[in-house]
């Protein structure tokens, strides 16, 4: 009898124990957290070579001559580069153009959606085009400028990650901003 009473006194001493170790508020799950991705402001400085042109550019990024006045500008802590490159205007200029609109509109088939807005410095003959490419394309941000006589440059942003719109967003912004620098500082020799 005496082990009967035992084991009962041990289960209902347990059972307290279990009910008052669950007592308190219900566990509630942690709401989504955002990453937060704040991009140093950078210093812009000029960049000119024995090229037919100069440009500002974001010197925490690092420029690179690729030959014939082609260069890339790297952002390696966003994994990023932007391709720019020179081609003189050789009675070609339609050609270069529809090259360069083919070079965006390449992209429509992952595109969310494409905007285009002209530029316009008439002062330093600089005209062109910037685009932005929204959703899971390879770039999003591309632009071209031409004096329309002798000198065509485009310029095209790519990330060296799958394209993941949402995940590169921030680090697309901050670079679009750079390239909106490079076309509106641009001038030619």
């Amino acid at each position: 009898m005496k082990l009967k009473h035992n084991i009962y006194l041990t289960i209902v001493t347990l059972g307290a124990c279990l009910l008052l170790a669950s007592c308190g508020e219900e566990p509630k799950p942690k709401p989504e957290a955002f990453l937060r991705l704040d991009y140093t402001l950078g210093d812009y400085a000029t960049y000119s070579k024995n090229c037919p042109y100069t440009f500002d550019y974001n010197t925490l990024a690092t420029i690179k001559d690729k030959g014939n006045c082609n260069f890339t500008i790297q952002y390696p802590k966003m994994k990023a580069t932007i391709f720019l490159t020179y081609k003189p205007v050789n009675n070609n200029i339609n050609l270069l153009l529809r090259d360069a609109e083919k070079l965006t509109y390449d992209h429509v088939i992952k595109a969310d959606d494409i905007s285009s807005q002209p530029f316009l410095n008439p002062n330093n003959k600089v005209y062109g085009m910037f685009s932005q490419v929204g959703g899971d394309a390879a770039t999003n941000a591309q632009f071209y400028v031409t004096d329309s006589t002798r000198h065509f440059l485009t310029g095209s942003m790519y990330f060296y990650a799958k394209p993941n719109f949402d995940s590169v967003m921030p680090a697309a912004a901050y670079i679009k901003e750079d390239m909106r620098t490079i076309m509106e500082s641009l001038r030619w020799k």
